[in-house]
């Protein structure tokens, strides 16, 4: 008598990015982040990217365990199409310039016809 396995089962998503959060740094933190800066990294990332609602939205903002980098007034964050680069977000950085380091810069927020200045790629 024995029991055969369960099948597995695939939960559909939407989602073209997931940013991982620590959330560690996040308790550690308790805020610093958005416009009164009263927010986790996490929620002022789901609320200005736009990130939508569970499944259903283009993009995922999720807590992770710890990085074991434990950086101090500082959160760590990494986007998972880029895994080899864990990013250290500073109390207070703009989001702007966070969502632009994590290669999030799909064009949600730039107005048409401007492009990022990276100095490495200008001349003179």
């Amino acid at each position: 008598m024995s029991k055969t396995p369960k099948p597995f089962k695939v939960s559909k998503t939407r989602w073209n990015e997931v940013v991982l959060v620590c959330r560690k740094c996040s308790k550690k933190l308790d805020g610093g982040f958005g416009p009164d800066g009263d927010k986790t990294l996490k929620k002022a990332l789901r609320r200005y990217l736009h990130a939508g609602k569970g499944r259903k939205g283009d993009l995922a903002v999720v807590g992770a365990d710890c990085f074991d980098v434990c950086p101090k007034n500082a959160v760590v964050a990494v986007n998972t199409r880029r895994p080899e680069e864990l990013l250290i977000v500073p109390a207070g950085a703009d989001l702007f310039e966070v969502k632009a380091r994590l290669g999030l810069d799909d064009g949600r927020r730039l107005k048409p016809g401007l492009t990022s200045c990276d100095p490495a790629e200008t001349t003179s």
